[in-house]
């Protein structure tokens, strides 16, 4: 069985890399319940510190919107170039408000 892809950055997930579920919409925001997406806990923290709950719901609730927005295409095109299980810590609070 082949692993599963990260939507975001394109590299496969393997078993026992750091990973989790992105509600597209999120559960704050009437998401609960809704679509999510598995990601690399990197890509899914990456996200959040970029995105406030609000941004995310209004403005970035798919795959595609969340790749075109530049900081984050920005993160993606460098962590594409990691290996499937790179990890890192994401520092907090780093959201432009």
């Amino acid at each position: 069985m082949d692993d599963p892809i990260c939507p975001l950055c394109g590299r496969p997930i393997p078993k026992g890399v750091p990973q989790s579920l992105h509600h597209l919409i999120p559960k704050l925001k009437g998401g609960k319940g809704g679509p999510t997406v598995l990601l690399h806990d990197i890509c899914h923290r990456e996200i959040h510190a970029t995105l406030t709950e609000a941004e995310l719901a209004r403005d970035f609730s798919t795959v595609e919107t969340l790749r075109d927005h530049p900081r984050l295409a920005k993160f993606l095109a460098w962590v594409a170039k990691r290996p499937p299980g790179f990890r890192s810590k994401v520092p907090g609070k780093r959201r432009l408000r």
